[in-house]
C-alpha cells in the first residue's frame, strides 16, 4: 500500500468512526424524548381522575376543567412532537391553576384519593424533569459533536443538524403568585 492509500484509508475510517457517532448521538436523543413522551402520557392519562376528582369539590370552577379536559380530548397518540412539546407546556400553565383551586378545598384535600393522585402527579413531574434534564444533556452533547471542528464538516455533509433542547417559557421562571390566580 502507498502512503496515499493509507492516508485515504484514514480518512476514510475517521469519516465511518464521526458519522457512527453522530447516529449513536442522534439515537440517545430520540431515546430520550420517548422516555419523556411516556412521561407525558403518563400523566395525559391521570388528568381525567385528577379532573373527576376535583370536579365533584368545585363544580364553579368549569372553565379550568373545562381547559384540561380540552386538551386531554385531543388524543396523544394523533399528536407530533411539536404539539406534544405544546401540550407540555399548556399542560403545565393549567395545572398550575388546577393545583391551586385544589388548594382552596380543605375536604378535598383531605380525600384520600385525591391526595394518592396529587402525589402519583408529583412523582410524574419528577420522572418528567429527570427524563427532560437526559433529553437536554443528550442534544448538547450532539449539538456539540455537530457544531465543533472537525465533525462539523461530516455533519453537514451527512445532513445533520443541531436539535433544540428543551425550556421553559420566562413567565414560568417566576415564582407564581397564587393571589393572582384566583383575580378575574
Amino acid at each position: 500500500m502507498t502512503i496515499l492509500g493509507i492516508l485515504i484509508a484514514v480518512c476514510l475510517l475517521y469519516i465511518i468512526g464521526v458519522y457512527n457517532t453522530l447516529i449513536r448521538k442522534r439515537n440517545n436523543i430520540d431515546n430520550a424524548f420517548a422516555s419523556i413522551d411516556v412521561m407525558l402520557k403518563k400523566r395525559f392519562d391521570l388528568i381525567p381522575n385528577l379532573v373527576a376528582t376535583v370536579k365533584q369539590y368545585a363544580k364553579h370552577e368549569e372553565n379550568i376543567f373545562s381547559t384540561v379536559t380540552e386538551m386531554r380530548a385531543k388524543g396523544y397518540e394523533q399528536l407530533n412532537s411539536e404539539d406534544k412539546v405544546a401540550f407540555d407546556e399548556a399542560f403545565t400553565q393549567a395545572s398550575r391553576l388546577f393545583i391551586a383551586v385544589a388548594e382552596s378545598y380543605p375536604e378535598l384535600k383531605a380525600s384520600d384519593n385525591f391526595m394518592h393522585l396529587q402525589r402519583t402527579l408529583n412523582e410524574v413531574e419528577e420522572q418528567l424533569s429527570a427524563a427532560r434534564r437526559t433529553f437536554n444533556a443528550n442534544v448538547t452533547d450532539y449539538n456539540n459533536a455537530v457544531m465543533i471542528f472537525p465533525s462539523n464538516m461530516i455533519a453537514r455533509i451527512f445532513g445533520f443538524t443541531s436539535r433544540k433542547v428543551f425550556s421553559i417559557p420566562e413567565e414560568e421562571r417566576e415564582n407564581v403568585n397564587t393571589k393572582n390566580l384566583f383575580q378575574s
